[in-house]
């Protein structure tokens, strides 16, 4: 059961940037309602996908995360 939470909850501490608690923090205010808000457009079962999209694309903009240093 808690597969299914291990997952988002890394792609929000690596999202935020490791070492940074307070990017850990923005970045799951950012997965959790991405989550939620995509459930307006897609399937239920994508929400975990939509989590990882928006890892990617932000990783790709800022590689040490959003408040990494």
């Amino acid at each position: 059961m808690g597969w299914f939470m291990l997952l988002p909850m890394f792609a929000a501490v690596i999202l935020g940037g490791i070492g940074s608690p307070y990017g850990a923090m923005v970045g799951g205010v950012v997965i959790g309602l991405a989550q939620e808000l995509s459930t307006a457009i897609l399937p239920t079962e994508y929400k975990q996908a939509v989590a990882f999209f928006i890892l990617i694309v932000v990783l790709f903009i800022r590689p040490r995360g959003i408040l990494g240093s």
